[in-house]
């Protein structure tokens, strides 16, 4: 009887240290934030300038370096405070950058909202920087500021969901750590 019940307690114990075997390690925690937001204008329009911090993951060179894209979503949106009433939308703007790889020429590629010619960079460093740094950013015209009120910039910058053929996600499933979404900063500013 004590031989069946040690046996009992042993497969117990076996059976829980293969299951904490089994649970998927803790990942490394990156928390991705705005930071050094700067608000000023020109003649003509407000400007934005602002970075993203702890935007890349470490296994998101890897995967970069094996070919496949990364694409930063930056979203930008202009509010008329009003006391009474619902603040007023006074623009909304969303820039796309994409990060390509070109393993045959050593180069990193950075295209903004699709244009075709893109920026090239020769390491991964500086192409993740211009990824990341998002400076003199038209936010909104003037013109379509009054004088003397006040406004508020929200922004955030979300790390578009990878979506590789055949269900490749699936097997290569550090992918799915990549996706990321800061919380909304608010700036205010007044003209």
């Amino acid at each position: 009887m004590n031989k069946i019940k040690n046996k009992r307690l042993f497969l117990i114990f076996l059976f829980l240290v293969f299951g904490f075997m089994a649970l998927p390690m803790k990942v490394q925690a990156i928390d991705p934030k705005i930071t050094d937001i700067l608000i000023t204008n020109n003649r003509e329009s407000v400007l934005l300038y602002a970075r993203l911090v702890n935007g890349f993951k470490p296994e998101m060179e890897m995967a970069v370096l094996a070919g496949i894209p990364a694409v930063f979503t930056f979203q930008l949106e202009v509010y008329q405070e009003r006391s009474l009433v619902w603040d007023k939308k006074i623009t909304g703007h969303e820039i796309k950058r994409t990060m390509k790889y070109d393993n045959l020429k050593k180069t990193f590629s950075i295209y903004t909202n699709g244009n075709q010619q893109p920026v090239i960079f020769s390491d991964f460093e500086s192409a993740q920087k211009a990824m990341t740094d998002f400076n003199g950013i038209n936010a909104v015209p003037l013109s379509s500021l009054t004088k003397g009120e006040n406004y508020y910039m929200l922004i955030k910058v979300k790390m578009d969901k990878v979506r590789l053929p055949l269900r490749m996600e699936y097997v290569f499933f550090f992918v799915s750590f990549w996706d990321f979404e800061t919380a909304w900063n608010r700036q205010n500013f007044s003209y």
